[in-house]
């Protein structure tokens, strides 16, 4: 996917920052698509810097308009069952000082999926100038993580791109295999 974008970026260099901040706006508003795979695409066309910049650019407007998009069409789920637990009610009402420090708190794990905190932000009481803000700034250091993470994995010689691949394919399949575990535990536990 990188390569398609890159190559897309490379025939219309003369709107290559627009398209960049349009597909990071689509992804924003699918919600669940990972940016990564732009940040890198952004990073190989725009150098480091600027690539940062022009990604930083695109995911803080993305939120704001999946924000706005979100409000409009799924406010009215907040009153569903699925939302009545006490935890996911206290989200949905957070607003002002604390709905601020949580969606920076959110925003700041790299690779939390944005979508997910912009849509319980919109769903819920926080307005938009304050989700706007700590969105903004909790990206800030989320960008930078992912973006040095990403530009380092690009530069990298291949010998350390495969052991990089072989242990996170480790990791993945060993939390995978205790998040299984712990279910199985769970449901065993629930049997009782």
């Amino acid at each position: 996917m990188q390569e398609m974008i890159v190559e897309l970026f490379k025939s219309y260099m003369h709107i290559a920052l627009v398209l960049s901040i349009i597909i990071n706006i689509v992804i924003s508003i699918l919600g669940l698509v990972p940016s990564v795979f732009l940040t890198a695409a952004n990073l190989a066309v725009f150098g480091l810097w600027e690539g940062i910049a022009v990604s930083f650019a695109g995911e803080s407007l993305g939120a704001a308009i999946a924000f706005i998009l979100y409000r409009k069409g799924f406010r009215r789920l907040k009153n569903m069952r699925g939302f009545s637990h006490p935890k996911v009610q206290k989200l949905l009402k957070a607003d002002g000082k604390e709905a601020f420090l949580f969606i920076i708190a959110l925003r700041i794990l790299p690779f939390m999926p944005s979508g997910l905190v912009t849509f319980a932000a919109s769903i819920g009481s926080v307005t938009f100038l304050t989700f706007f803000i700590a969105s903004t700034l909790g990206k800030i250091p989320a960008i930078l993580i992912e973006s040095l993470s990403v530009y380092q994995i690009i530069n990298m010689e291949w010998e350390w791109k495969i052991i990089s691949i072989l242990t996170a394919s480790i990791v993945i399949i060993y939390v995978s295999k205790k998040i299984g575990m712990s279910e199985s535990t769970i449901l065993k536990r629930d049997k009782l």
